[in-house]
């Protein structure tokens, strides 16, 4: 743990602590010498503190709906332990690989890694995979705040178990009592997601059998003598208001979250704070997060109310699609509900580019520099796989020789199923057109930076699609409308190899992502040769003569 002689350094702790001087809950804008003003692009605090923690990750018997499975966990739980900083703060993360024959390495979800390419945790890309026995230390500063989470990013690792949550304390643009934490979100299957890998390269998604909210949930109808599980729930004292961080986690759903008869304000979409606004039901795409505050003041209409996360079957399936749900107790009550839940529309879709207008203004200038179109397919191997595809090309990338390591050694040939664009010049405007024909949605994730979202929408794009240059939403993840397009931007500010994918894992894993270079020539000196080298030298010497070889897309 920690050395308690350093007091500057703080170990694992939980989530509860004190909030920065004048944040208070009639201020939450405040954040000592800072506020929610302050554009974190420019400006961060410097806080003096690291926070340290150790992951462990290891293969256990799980039952967290009742029903008893091997899973991988982070410190023999599932979600792991919540990594929690202070704007400013540095972390320092230690992950040791006790999975018996799996390589691993952990993804920051939306940190952007100011100038920490190789702690961005994506295998084949930033590091080689993670051998079993090895240990590894991530080391980022938070420059940003709000709510994310970490999750494996070694092929579908992530979804038999390997996330957790991810907590930044900062201001808020509105005023909350009581922060009550994350909720994560996530759908599950009574079976590793390993054994179910082939049915999802030839027959499509296999259909989950439940889905857990912070870990359990029950399995079964309700009032059948066979019910396993127990419910999520949550304690509300009349006339306080709660702030919830909503995560979802998932490799293939899609949710609606409600509260029934309840009002919510949306105050942070990702890692993004942004103007409130209020809405019944919630939309939230798979890696996404929305930050919501809930007032608990529906106590003379009942004492238990129904936490809906619904899957949207417009977008996936799931075994229990109507009972995926957690308990709002208020004053100590311990009831069943008997609460209505609010109408909604069944969709893949975000919330509309007009609602999510980010507190901090930022625009986007017309002219540019880069620009880059990428057509979402769809193929299929000689073996009668599904291959997605990024302009007809599905990535492949191996554990063993990471691109930063090929940078690194000067080899910058790369071959065209690494899917890598180039963005050479600094502190430019890259603007990217992502479309595609097929009827299937796809929650687009982009690593190193916040995306500025100028245009989401059905049909392809053309000259005349209106972008929307003036504050647009900024964020991590968005959703490629099926039949749709999104047009997305960013600035050329942080030197580094950055991965671009669909964040629904049977995808993912099979090709459709693609990479950028950016600012190449100054990747070296953003890394640690010895630390990616070391890692590389451990992972080879445990593939060698064990057989083992990359076969999905190689993250």
């Amino acid at each position: 743990m920690a050395n308690a002689a350093a007091a500057a350094v703080i170990g694992s702790m939980p989530h509860k602590r004190a909030a920065c001087a004048g944040n208070t809950a009639d201020d939450r804008g405040s954040w000592c010498d800072y506020s929610i003003d302050t554009n974190w692009y420019d400006e961060v605090p410097d806080t003096g503190v690291t926070r340290e923690y150790w992951l462990e990750l290891s293969e256990i018997e799980v039952s967290p709906d009742g029903f008893t499975r091997t899973g991988m966990t982070v410190n023999g739980t599932i979600p792991g332990p919540t990594i929690e900083a202070d704007w400013g703060d540095e972390l320092v993360i230690h992950v040791i690989n006790n999975l018996s024959i799996n390589g691993t390495s952990i993804h920051w979800h939306g940190l952007r890694q100011n100038y920490t390419n190789a702690n961005d945790g994506v295998v084949s890309v930033t590091q080689c995979a993670q051998a079993p026995g090895d240990a590894f230390t991530y080391r980022m500063r938070a420059t940003q705040y709000g709510t994310t989470w970490y999750h494996s990013h070694f092929s579908l690792q992530a979804w038999d178990g390997v996330f957790g949550s991810i907590v930044i304390n900062g201001p808020a643009t509105a005023n909350y009592d009581v922060d009550a934490g994350p909720i994560i979100i996530a759908d599950w299957f009574h079976e590793s997601v390993y054994s179910l890998a082939q049915q999802a390269a030839t027959g499509g998604p296999p259909t989950p059998e439940n889905g857990l909210i912070n870990g359990t949930n029950v399995f079964g109808d309700d009032g059948a003598d066979n019910q396993t599980g127990s419910r999520f729930e949550l304690d509300f004292v009349p006339g306080t208001s709660y702030r919830l961080r909503l995560i979802n986690v998932a490799i293939d759903s899609f949710w609606k979250f409600m509260i029934d008869n309840h009002t919510l304000t949306v105050i942070a979409i990702d890692l993004v704070p942004i103007v409130p606004f209020t809405t019944d039901v919630v939309s939230i795409g798979i890696a996404q997060r929305v930050d919501i505050i809930v007032n608990a003041d529906q106590s003379d209409v009942a004492s238990d109310f129904w936490l809906r996360f619904i899957p949207q079957s417009a977008c996936s399936a799931n075994d229990m699609a109507d009972n995926i749900r957690g308990i709002v107790h208020y004053s100590g009550s311990t009831g069943t509900p008997t609460t209505s839940q609010y109408d909604f529309v069944d969709d893949c879709l975000d919330f509309d580019i007009s609602l999510l207008v980010p507190h901090v203004a930022l625009d986007v200038p017309e002219a540019h520099f880069y620009e880059e179109k990428e057509e979402v397919g769809l193929s299929f191997a000689s073996d009668g796989t599904i291959k997605w595809t990024i302009n007809d090309s599905s990535l492949e990338v191996q554990w063993g020789d990471p691109t930063v390591l090929q940078i690194l050694n000067n080899d910058t040939n790369f071959d065209a199923s690494q899917n890598l664009i180039r963005l050479d010049e600094a502190n430019e405007w890259a603007y990217i057109i992502i479309e595609t024909t097929l009827g299937v949605a796809h929650p687009i994730h982009v690593h190193g930076h916040d995306f500025y979202l100028l245009a989401q929408g059905d049909g392809l794009y053309s000259t005349d699609t209106p972008l929307k240059l003036i504050n647009p939403p900024r964020r991590d993840v968005a959703m490629l409308p099926a039949g749709g397009h999104v047009v997305l931007a960013w600035v050329t500010d942080n030197p580094g190899a950055w991965l671009v994918h669909c964040h629904i894992g049977w995808h993912t894993v099979n090709g459709l992502a693609f990479q950028f270079a950016e600012r190449i020539n100054e990747i070296p000196s953003v890394l640690d040769a010895d630390s990616i080298q070391g890692t590389c030298s451990n992972w080879n010497a445990f593939a060698d003569g064990r057989g083992i070889v990359v076969d999905d897309s190689g993250v």
